[in-house]
């Protein structure tokens, strides 16, 4: 019996710490989280009323830079723009949505060649961005996000 009773008082003093609890730390989750999370891509790209039908993340994509390029395009094909010289210029925009759909130029890309025959291209540009349909932000993990990406515009001028 004292063996018995030995036995079981070492096992009590053991086995303590198996039933204890740990405490996670929220903020070391957080951070475990924020490791693994990749913050480059995004559930559901920005879009545009006409690209709600198409499903697929690269389609979507694809529709909402076609929408986009189209409207610039289309405004810019409207203007009367007179040149000396010609002109082929691909233009990169680097354009930010944020999470309420607000598009903004971050930046412009343009040959000085462009900028000397067109003077008042920043400003065209800034203009056809202006009458744009309404664009639903991007989502990731069910929250909208804002993103990032550039817009490639040909300028060809003869």
């Amino acid at each position: 019996m004292n063996r018995i009773a030995v036995f079981i008082i070492l096992l009590s003093l053991t086995s303590c710490s198996y039933f204890e609890k740990q405490k996670v730390n929220p903020e070391d989750l957080l951070e475990e989280e924020l490791q693994t999370f990749n913050w480059n891509d995004v559930d559901t790209y920005p879009t545009f009323d006409d690209c709600s039908s198409v499903s697929g993340k690269i389609e979507s994509r694809a529709c909402f830079q076609d929408n986009l390029l189209a409207h610039v395009n289309t405004f810019l094909s409207n203007q009367n723009i007179v040149v000396s010289e010609d002109i082929n210029d691909t233009i990169r925009l680097k354009l930010i949505i944020d999470k309420e759909g607000t598009l903004v130029i971050e930046q412009m890309k343009i040959k000085p060649e462009t900028v000397i025959q067109i003077p008042e291209i920043d400003s065209l540009l800034h203009e056809s961005l202006k009458g744009i349909p309404k664009i639903y932000p991007a989502i990731k993990r069910g929250q909208q996000v804002t993103t990032a990406f550039e817009l490639p515009i040909i300028v060809k001028i003869n």
